[in-house]
């Protein structure tokens, strides 16, 4: 899953940054955090681990996985945070990314300076919101093929988003609330 979702899946301020920094930090610095922060980085692995074993992202990796390869992963978590962020009514969607970003420089004490570059460009254009929207989800699919050491930088992978909608909106449809369910398990875990 990419930001939206893991944000999303969240019971915590502290989880939420927590969340963010799992993808900016070494793993042997995931202690020096406080107790809710190393939750929201538990929660984030235990999130991919789920996602990265479920028969349906298997499935879904497979429309994109002719042309990435073994990008296929990300774009699949790049077009889930688009599914689930047109699943949620507009203010609350709206309500939930400023909220994060709110949270995220209460707590920017926490953040690496990488993050925090990040996070000024992710809130001014307002990512979180904006996956909601076809440019949206391009923008934030162009990051990853921008990002991807072995991929061209042009690769048609938009355009297999968009004509495979409604297979990859079914697999979303089934994965979502078990991945929900679980993440709900491990929260009263903690």
């Amino acid at each position: 899953m990419n930001f939206l979702a893991h944000s999303y899946l969240t019971f915590s301020d502290e989880q939420i940054v927590g969340q963010f920094l799992e993808d900016f930090i070494r793993n042997s610095e995931r202690y020096s955090f406080p107790e809710k922060i190393q939750q929201g980085i538990t929660l984030h692995r235990e999130i991919d681990t789920f996602t990265d074993a479920h028969p349906e992202i298997s499935e879904a990796k497979k429309v994109f996985s002719p042309l990435v390869r073994l990008y296929s992963g990300a774009f699949v978590d790049v077009a889930f945070d688009y599914f689930l962020a047109n699943s949620l009514p507009d203010d609350v969607l709206f309500n939930h990314s400023q909220k994060v970003f709110r949270i995220l420089w209460k707590h920017e004490k926490y953040l690496p300076a990488n993050f925090i570059l990040m996070l000024k460009k992710m809130e001014k254009d307002n990512w979180l919101y904006n996956y909601k929207e076809d440019w949206g989800i391009k923008f934030s699919i162009q990051n990853v093929l921008n990002k991807a050491k072995y991929l061209d930088k042009n690769l048609a992978v938009f355009e297999v988003f968009m004509n495979n909608k409604p297979r990859l909106q079914n697999h979303f449809d089934i994965f979502f609330p078990e991945l929900l369910e679980h993440v709900t398990k491990i929260n009263s875990e903690f």
